[in-house]
């Protein structure tokens, strides 16, 4: 099972069609949205292209593929717009190599660094750092794919799980910037 993920687009409709264009490039079996999907919230400046109706339009053409998880800029009406849910503070896709556990990673019991307990082998994804991290700590792997529109570490990007690595991808061209053997 090959499953794309992806976080923080913030409304960026150049983030998004790029985004589209890797999703069509690799077919995924699912797409793991970790939250910020639409809104890009005061914090941060507005990205590239920031149509987040015109964002929505493009997730939407996957929606039958998508898990997604609220991150801290999502509000109501953010589900009014896309064709599947997204106000969730976790989700878990199990496939038959192991589980993905799916949070933004803002929320206490909820993060990186207080995770809840998982069963050993499980992918820990999270967004919300806009920092890319691929790592095994104890029994876990630790993924954050970065961020598709606001990267705070210079590379827009994404992370592909199948049964046997995880992969950590620039968004511009699919280009594999670290893998980890699963």
């Amino acid at each position: 099972m090959i499953i794309l993920i992806a976080s923080d687009i913030h409304g960026s409709a150049a983030a998004a069609e790029k985004l589209a264009a890797r999703i069509d490039e690799v077919d995924p079996d699912r797409i793991a949205l970790l939250g910020d999907l639409l809104y890009h919230g005061p914090r941060n400046a507005l990205p590239e292209g920031y149509d987040p109706q015109r964002t929505a339009d493009i997730l939407n053409r996957y929606a039958d593929r998508i898990v997604a998880v609220k991150g801290n800029c999502e509000a109501e009406v953010d589900q009014w717009v896309l064709d599947f849910p997204c106000m969730a503070p976790y989700a878990q896709i199990a496939t038959p190599a192991r589980t993905l556990f799916l949070t933004h990673g803002h929320r206490l019991h909820l993060a990186p660094e207080d995770p809840p307990k998982l069963p050993a082998g499980t992918v820990f994804a999270s967004g919300h750092t806009h920092v890319k991290v691929l790592e095994q700590r104890d029994s876990l792997v630790f993924l954050d794919p970065g961020s598709t529109s606001i990267p705070k570490d210079g590379t827009a990007s994404y992370a592909v799980v199948d049964d046997d690595c995880a992969r950590l991808c620039r968004l511009e061209d699919g280009t594999t910037l670290q893998e980890l053997a699963l």
